[in-house]
């Protein structure tokens, strides 16, 4: 634990008084001295308790609009000077500077007042300087001085006080690992808001993530694993809330609980989709979720055993009894009826999670040894407006909701991706290859008959037509792909010797 040292006088400047009051009444209980700024002084005033304002001890009035209140000797020598040092207490008694024991600090709502649209006169007047001087100063220090930056953490400090009579070594030193986290979040956030404002990608991408909870491996049982949330924002996949833990959701649950929730929420409503292993094993729309369902489970019916199953509109109780029968990890939705819960409720280990809203957005930050690649984050939703058919014949209006669905769908899965689609439903997918001829293979294997009619998609041109020789073969009759291989033309002669329909957009979806 360490040395205790004793609480004889406190500082307090907060904009969040979550909590200040009664923090600072049990602080004057136990016989320490207050200091206090701005709003927080006059909070404690009115609750009646006695404080010193900071402009009584630096001799200063708050200056520019409250801008320099803080910013005094009087107050960073009193949180900086080391007790340790002899030199330092004797500096404080020539300059008659008393020494603080605890500094009770929280920041400017900067990243709320981005979030909430505000002008940028109003965002870079919530940019806190005095604040984050104040912490670092008190973290930094932490041999002689405790900090505290949260609310949250007031019940334990005041239990400790009364327990030790003091805080320990070990708690302040905890407490500082907090403060330099809390001012580093901080300070990535006004970075990362400056940055975003030039039109190129940022100059600097910063994240600040806290720790939600350990889990109990990372994607294999010698990996340690853990989820974390960025500081301030909603949560894990913009707001996720795990509403059924049957057993507790892992590293590998998490990433497919996002490929899917990710795929689903793409699709027109109502929607299914069945995640294995990071990639699609069965999407369908139809005209009910229950139907949806059943439409993705026959696309693979031994994949889908153990995977992940995401609707893109509420899950009621009819969507619960069709998966009844398949064993089944975690089902995704963006709410639940109190029937469906139920009906989840009482299947064993089962795992049920609400997103509520597309989660994608932003940057895609993929971090590699010593750094990181950036990219802008992949939309596949494109309109048929936007595509051009290239061959003799136009799809039919079947083929092109079949299409489309293929399309956004391939965007999903692990590339070379093919993914053929038939009455809005997968019924073949070749996922992950080398080559994009095995993926077809694959994707035909997968299909068997029901390739008959079908659409076909893949996510990147094709270099040679024998990707495409091998879905036509098989009786897949229309095909959409991103073109601008050097060899489209002969790509585009086999599809026409077939009667293919043939649709370019111009664009790929790789995804690696």
């Amino acid at each position: 634990m360490g040395e205790v040292r004793p609480v004889r006088r406190a500082l307090l400047a907060v904009y969040d008084k979550t909590g200040v009051v009664e923090l600072a009444k049990e602080l004057a209980d136990q016989g320490v001295a207050l200091v206090s700024s701005g709003g927080t002084a006059q909070a404690l005033r009115d609750a009646g308790i006695a404080v010193t304002s900071v402009e009584q001890v630096t001799g200063f009035p708050e200056m520019l609009g409250g801008r320099v209140k803080t910013l005094h000797p009087k107050i960073h020598g009193g949180i900086l000077a080391d007790r340790r040092k002899p030199e330092h207490v004797e500096e404080l008694q020539a300059q008659a500077i008393d020494p603080f024991d605890l500094v009770i600090v929280n920041l400017y709502p900067f990243r709320e007042t981005v979030a909430g649209g505000a002008p940028a006169d109003e965002v870079i007047e919530k940019i806190d300087i005095g604040g984050p001087a104040m912490v670092r100063a008190a973290a930094k220090n932490f041999e002689s001085v405790g900090v505290v930056v949260s609310p949250e953490r007031y019940p334990s400090v005041v239990e400790e006080l009364r327990r030790e009579g003091g805080l320990t070594r070990d708690t302040r030193r905890e407490l500082a690992a907090e403060a330099f986290s809390h001012t580093a979040a901080y300070d990535a956030a006004v970075a990362g808001w400056f940055a975003a404002r030039e039109e190129a990608l940022p100059s600097f991408v910063g994240l600040a993530l806290r720790k939600v909870q350990d889990l109990r491996y990372g994607e294999n049982p010698h990996q340690r694993g853990a989820l974390y949330e960025e500081v301030a924002g909603p949560g894990p996949l913009v707001g996720a809330r795990v509403l059924l833990e049957g057993k507790e959701m892992s590293f590998n649950n998490w990433l497919d609980v996002h490929a899917a929730h990710s795929l689903a929420t793409a699709l027109p409503s109502p929607a299914a989709v069945i995640v294995k292993h990071n990639n699609p094993c069965g999407a369908a729309v139809s005209a009910s979720l229950p139907k949806a369902y059943e439409r993705a489970f026959e696309c693979d019916t031994v994949s889908a055993f153990g995977g992940i199953v995401a609707f893109n509109q509420e899950a009621g109780e009819d969507a619960a009894d069709a998966m009844a029968e398949v064993f089944t990890e975690v089902v995704v939705a963006p709410g639940f009826t109190d029937a469906a819960l139920d009906a989840f409720g009482a299947r064993k280990n089962l795992r049920v999670v609400q997103v509520p809203e597309p989660a994608d957005g932003g940057l895609d930050i993929r971090p590699i040894p010593g750094g990181a690649l950036v990219q802008d984050r992949d939309d596949p939703n494109e309109t048929p407006e936007r595509m051009e058919v290239v061959s003799a014949r136009d799809p039919s209006q079947d083929e092109w909701r079949d299409l489309a669905i293929a399309w956004t769908i391939a965007a999903h899965v692990k590339s070379n991706a093919i993914v053929f689609a038939k009455d809005g439903a997968t019924v073949g997918i070749g996922a992950g290859q080398m080559s994009r001829v095995d993926a077809s293979w694959i994707a035909v294997r997968k299909a068997g008959d029901r390739a008959k009619g079908a659409a076909m998609a893949s996510d990147a041109f094709f270099p040679f037509p024998d990707a495409l020789e091998v879905a036509a073969d098989a009786g897949v009759t229309a095909v959409i792909h991103p073109g601008g291989s050097v060899r489209d033309e002969d790509v585009l002669a086999a599809a026409e010797a077939r009667g293919m329909a043939v649709v370019v957009t111009g664009r790929r979806h790789f995804r690696h």
